[in-house]
């Protein structure tokens, strides 16, 4: 199995009102978790390296190039996709590494100057034949910046669509980024109306936030991309924590971190199963 465009996966996802899942990796065990998960499942998915992934790294190429060497040998389709990059040297970097989807956030700017810089980033990657996701209405959690009651306004978001040239648009409606629990409250109603009215998959963020009934409901009601994050690292740490607990001795990080590695990808592939029943017959 060959590494799969992310675009491709979204659009065949939003062909049949599936969800596909869109995991963020930190560390490499999370990053074969997740395909690991898509295998479980039969399904494909999408790996995500955030702008704050590269960050801890220190750079993005090792990280992304472990990324897409497993989605190149993975038994399932895989997509690697640059998450939240807000600046244009780190997105063509992504883009000379091979990885084929951006998501580009200017969404801190004023709306017009968001436009602008957006629209570029698009011009940069539709050159090189690279899907760019951007973000109107500022989700809530992120680093402290977005407001936590933001909504996206369909008239806007089709007009933002059709000003920049995105492929895909992350929407605000009632999810934020680092939940730790999961009782985000969705407006099935406004992804309705988005769906309606913007032409392109729309992708909800924050997502480890909503109930497993609320996000299947929410590939019901029109969304298509599904990020996922820290419900990933929760279950990375808490069975750590777990294994630790009954083996204070353990220091070989292999005996606590492949358990921990199996848990997460159990997730994953539950997730991925869950998000694929959207599917309408």
């Amino acid at each position: 199995m060959t590494q799969a465009r992310v675009i491709d996966l979204v659009t065949d996802a939003a062909k049949t009102r599936a969800g596909i899942g869109a995991f963020n990796v930190i560390q490499l065990e999370l990053a074969e978790a997740i395909v690991e998960g898509a295998e479980m499942a039969g399904r494909p998915t999408i790996l995500q390296i955030s702008q704050n992934c590269v960050l801890y790294h220190g750079s993005l190429a090792p990280i992304a190039s472990a990324s897409l060497a497993l989605a190149r040998q993975s038994e399932q389709p895989i997509g690697v996709n640059l998450d939240h990059a807000t600046e244009p040297s780190l997105v063509a970097e992504a883009l000379d590494l091979g990885i084929d989807s951006v998501m580009f956030d200017a969404s801190t700017l004023s709306d017009q100057a968001n436009r602008a810089s957006t629209a570029a980033v698009v011009a940069m990657c539709h050159r090189r034949g690279v899907s760019v996701e951007a973000e109107l209405g500022e989700i809530g959690g992120k680093d402290g910046v977005h407001a936590p009651g933001a909504r996206t306004d369909p008239e806007q978001a089709a007009a933002f669509v059709e000003a920049t040239g995105v492929d895909a648009l992350a929407v605000a409606v009632g999810s934020s980024h680092g939940m730790t629990r999961r009782t985000a409250a969705l407006d099935f109603d406004l992804i309705a109306a988005l769906r309606a009215k913007v032409p392109v998959p729309l992708v909800l963020h924050g997502s480890s936030g909503v109930a497993d009934a609320d996000l299947a409901k929410a590939v019901t009601a029109g969304l298509t991309k599904i990020n996922i994050g820290t419900l990933l690292n929760q279950t990375l740490t808490e069975s750590i924590r777990a294994t630790l607990a009954n083996n204070p001795a353990m220091v070989n990080t292999r005996k606590y971190l492949g358990p921990a590695r199996r848990a997460v990808a159990q997730v994953v592939a539950g997730l991925i199963g869950l998000l694929a029943g959207g599917v309408k017959p």
